[in-house]
């Protein structure tokens, strides 16, 4: 019966258009990190990035290097649109985002996150079997139907993110206006809107709209009495997302994965002119490996269904110790600054240095450290390593104050303990992160 379900032939008019779209944005997105000056900021101008930890390997190439590794990973974005060696376009696309994601934290985006999910489960769709080069070049492949459990992974992985962020707003600084008050006020010098977006009525609308979004907009869509409904209202959504937070591919991305909920002759009607649909025959194509690709699928969800979850057993509030905050699609929740200090005091002697760290880390680096305890733990171990060099055992203490969405500022790391021989622990609280007294 399972089988039955998950393997029923279904029209892939829908994935086909989606993989051309998804093509032309990686496309973008690679290459306008060259022309928007994206890598010279974030991979050219530091002396180190703050890799995710554990992958200190993963280092950007020297020189102009990073500008010719985007654009071969460009360039494998046009083959995933033309379809190309579709499989292994992919494949590398993945491959090499996925290296850049972890090689740095300064440009950290759960959007990045989404791109690199995606990549893996792309790989292995069969999007390429028509209006592809490779279709064209082998017809055995070609099919204008493809398996139910795709349609149900893409949305399944959907309805995941989404919910997950519907669910991360569910705290008092979002449902009483606070954090949509704030990020609106940066905005007040934009051109028309500035102005209108500081009434307060919009920070409850913002606030609720987004909440609502987020949770609904999954079900709306796959409902048919509110798909148009729901259609037009991520219209707005997205672009008034893009116009306002200027966050990449995303908004349109999310916009082209509405093409999943609408029928297949509205697809070949819209965009596949000369192709008729599938007709549904109710015709099962079981693999020899279902039995195994039934498995994959069961760990990958339950991975994403758990990976989500994980801050709730760390101590404390995780807007204040970023403990389980990546990979979590706690997307655009809370704004925090600081300022921090770092003392070196070499071991057996008085000599105290007060570190500037203008002189090791670019603006960008600057701006993300101070209220983040694993980047101030990293930028403390890399202070002992670069003294080591010079001969030097030093200690490394931390006085670091962070505000959360305004409040006022509070002690943040224990400026008593030597991070530079702290271990770092990934599924354990850090001790010298002090409490909060957020709710």
């Amino acid at each position: 019966m399972l089988n039955k379900w998950l393997f029923k032939q279904v029209d892939n008019s829908a994935l086909v258009v989606f993989r051309v779209i998804f093509g032309l944005l990686i496309t973008i997105e690679a290459w306008g990190a060259i022309f928007t000056g994206w890598i010279r900021r974030t991979l050219i101008e530091p002396q180190f990035t703050f890799n995710f930890i554990g992958f200190d390997f993963l280092q950007p190439l020297p020189g102009a290097g990073m500008y010719w590794y985007y654009g071969i990973l460009g360039l494998f974005g046009v083959f995933v649109m033309l379809g190309f060696k579709y499989r292994f376009s992919m494949f590398m696309y993945g491959l090499m985002w996925t290296g850049v994601y972890l090689m740095q934290k300064s440009s950290y985006n759960n959007h990045y996150y989404l791109l690199m999910l995606l990549c893996i489960i792309f790989t292995f769709l069969p999007a390429h079997r028509w209006l592809s080069i490779d279709a064209w070049r082998n017809k055995k492949i070609r099919s204008i139907s493809m398996p139910r459990w795709v349609w149900l992974v893409i949305v399944g992985q959907l309805w995941l993110v989404f919910t997950y962020a519907s669910v991360a707003k569910m705290y008092p600084d979002w449902l009483d206006g606070t954090f949509a008050a704030i990020l609106m006020r940066g905005k007040k010098d934009y051109w028309l809107v500035g102005e209108f977006l500081q009434q307060e009525w919009i920070r409850y609308a913002i606030a609720y709209f987004g909440l609502l979004f987020d949770l609904l907009i999954i079900p709306a869509l796959l409902w048919k009495r509110t798909r148009w409904v729901a259609f037009f209202a991520a219209v707005f959504f997205h672009l008034f997302n893009s116009f306002i937070f200027h966050i990449g591919i995303f908004p349109y991305l999310s916009l082209a994965f509405c093409l999943f909920f609408f029928s297949s002759e509205k697809i070949n009607q819209w965009f596949l002119f000369r192709r008729k649909p599938y007709y549904d025959a109710g015709e099962v194509i079981v693999p020899a490996y279902n039995k195994a690709l039934i498995g994959i699928l069961a760990v990958w969800f339950v991975i994403q269904l758990a990976l989500p979850l994980r801050h709730w057993f760390f101590k404390d509030n995780v807007l204040w110790t970023e403990e389980g905050h990546r990979l979590s699609w706690r997307m655009m929740l809370r704004s925090k600054s600081g300022r921090s200090t770092f003392k070196v005091v070499e071991k057996g002697t008085t000599d105290t240095i007060y570190v500037k760290k203008a002189n090791y880390l670019s603006r960008k680096q600057l701006r993300a450290i101070n209220s983040k305890p694993d980047m101030i733990w990293q930028f403390a171990q890399r202070l002992q390593k670069e003294y080591a060099k010079e001969g030097k055992d030093v200690q490394v203490f931390v006085n670091a104050e962070v505000r959360v969405n305004g409040r006022p500022r509070k002690q943040l790391i224990n400026p008593k303990i030597d991070l530079a021989a702290e271990k770092w622990t990934h599924f354990k609280h850090k001790d010298w992160i002090l409490a909060s007294d957020l709710d």
